[in-house]
């Protein structure tokens, strides 16, 4: 990889290193304040909301800066600061309303570093996985070992330990602050109102959203479920492990995989997968070799699943349309089916059992999700009118 790029890898490092520490434990912390399942989905559930509103509204501000690369280098500040207001924060409304602004300003940035990457790529955008590889590196490092450091220290110094990895953050972004994305036509929002229509389209977007929300006891409460079950911190991190590392892997044979399978085909195979790993981690969650076996299958329910998104996507929404298709995307899963499983994740887990209510229900939804993918057979011609 030329030296030049080394600078991007570095960002991608430090930006994913940082959620690595937030996404699986923030709930831990939470729960050692005091607070419920309530407070914990509720902030994730923020979490995925401002996922939908960030990106959008820093693209329209940064857009008409004749400096974007300082405002880049601003909204990595920014997200640190607001970071920081954790540290003085116990009381529930307190937390929610921190949440809300760190969590805008950290959605907002990577979307912009990404369209500054590429443009950094030229004509060479193959280069762009093995500079986000990066980004997966530093969030199985930290992932890996922050359980084990978090029942070293006690959990409620988790603000104070995920800190320096926000500032090193900083501290990366800084040589990008003259770099600018590209200058592209993007399609009007007619387009993404126009294609939403087409045959496919709305089941595909159906299904991706179901996809997230059975993933919601996964991303909220993973960790407590396992702690609950009697694993130590250092088993959990380990297990966090197994999930990004296998994740890596499969990034890499996606491509083949897809090209010798077909994207739809994979996806049906992604999807019954899910089914089957949220059931054993329902049922079987004080098993460390069962739990394991469930990680390793994140290489289908979410590398491969992912993967075949990204084909499916450039297929509906071709060309220049494709901006539009990706917002779609994003919007209907990360955004809606986020909030959503948060949403399920919590309710489950005040009302419905605990860990094993929370992950029987991901196991329903991705079932359904693997019914309404089933029943497309009006849908199987991509890109007909």
């Amino acid at each position: 990889m030329p030296r030049s790029l080394w600078r991007f890898a570095a960002f991608y490092f430090w930006y994913y290193a940082a959620l690595g520490a937030y996404t699986p434990y923030v709930g831990r912390w939470v729960d050692a304040l005091g607070h419920g399942g309530f407070v914990i989905g509720a902030m994730l559930g923020l979490w995925y909301g401002t996922r939908v509103l960030a990106p959008p509204t820093w693209a329209a501000l940064t857009g008409r800066s004749a400096r974007p690369g300082e405002w880049f280098v601003a909204g990595c500040v920014a997200t640190t600061l607001c970071f920081a207001g954790f540290l003085f924060t116990r009381e529930a409304w307190a937390l929610l309303g921190v949440m809300a602004v760190f969590g805008l300003f950290y959605n907002a940035v990577m979307p912009q570093f990404e369209a500054m990457t590429l443009t950094a790529l030229g004509p060479s955008p193959e280069q762009y996985g093995r500079l986000r590889v990066w980004g997966s590196v530093g969030f199985l490092l930290v992932a890996s070992s922050y359980g084990a450091l978090m029942d070293y220290v006690g959990a409620e110094a988790f603000p104070w330990l995920t800190l320096p990895l926000f500032v090193a953050m900083i501290i990366s972004a800084w040589p990008h602050r003259h770099d600018r994305p590209p200058e592209l036509p993007g399609p009007a929002v007619a387009d993404a109102g126009h294609l939403f229509k087409r045959p496919g389209v709305r089941r595909f977007l159906l299904v991706a959203m179901l996809m997230q929300l059975g993933f919601g006891p996964f991303y909220v409460f993973y960790t407590l479920h396992l702690q609950a079950a009697g694993h130590s911190g250092a088993a959990i991190g380990a297990l966090w492990a197994i999930g990004v590392t296998i994740e890596i892997a499969m990034f890499w044979q996606a491509p083949r995989l897809i090209a010798r399978f077909g994207a739809a085909r994979l996806l049906g195979v992604c999807l019954g997968v899910s089914v089957l790993r949220w059931a054993l981690v329902s049922g079987f969650a004080d098993l460390f070799w069962v739990m394991a076996l469930a990680q390793t299958t994140h290489a289908l329910s979410f590398a491969t699943f992912h993967a075949c998104c990204m084909r499916l996507i450039t297929e509906y929404f071709p060309g220049r349309r494709a901006v539009a298709g990706q917002s779609l995307l994003y919007g209907f899963s990360s955004g809606v089916g986020g909030v959503l499983g948060a949403g399920l994740a919590a309710l489950m887990w005040e009302r419905g059992g605990g860990g094993v209510g929370a992950f029987a229900a991901g196991a329903v939804v991705a079932a359904i999700a693997w019914l309404v993918f089933a029943l497309r057979q009006r849908d199987v011609t991509v890109g007909t009118t």
